[in-house]
């Protein structure tokens, strides 16, 4: 087992650490896991999100806001965007998956999280050191 998927299911197999930037993707194949790795590593910032859900058009709302232009992956508009979905509830420990934000590379988490580095003034540095914020 990789050292990426392993850090992954101590992620979830543990409660949440106090540094909810713990995990780093970036394998490639052709697997939900594999897929939601290959689009974390390849984008500074990556929401996986449902076209209908009110939250995750906040969060989209808010990074297109603060001038970073996220790339959206609607899984609902996926054909194995239930396959992907299942496996992001794996990888957060939660049934409410959407939105789920990788920054990075690294799996920051769902809405609650996101909006907690916003707020505690994490949030700004993370984005600039992955080169999604110029500021």
């Amino acid at each position: 087992m990789s050292d990426v998927i392993m850090e992954m299911q101590y992620q979830t197999e543990s409660s949440w650490p106090t540094d909810p930037f713990l995990t780093k993707v970036g394998s490639s194949g052709d697997g939900p896991l594999e897929k939601i790795e290959r689009l974390a590593a390849e984008n500074a910032v990556v929401i996986f999100s449902l076209s209908t859900c009110c939250m995750c058009h906040a969060i989209k709302r808010l990074f297109c806001g603060m001038g970073v232009h996220p790339t959206v992956h609607e899984l609902d508009e996926d054909p194995k965007g239930e396959e992907m979905e299942k496996e992001l509830a794996r990888l957060i420990g939660d049934s409410s998956v959407v939105p789920i934000v990788f920054i990075g590379g690294k799996l920051v988490g769902a809405m609650d999280r996101v909006m907690a580095s916003h707020i505690n003034g994490t949030l700004v540095p993370l984005l600039k050191e992955a080169g999604a914020l110029w500021l």
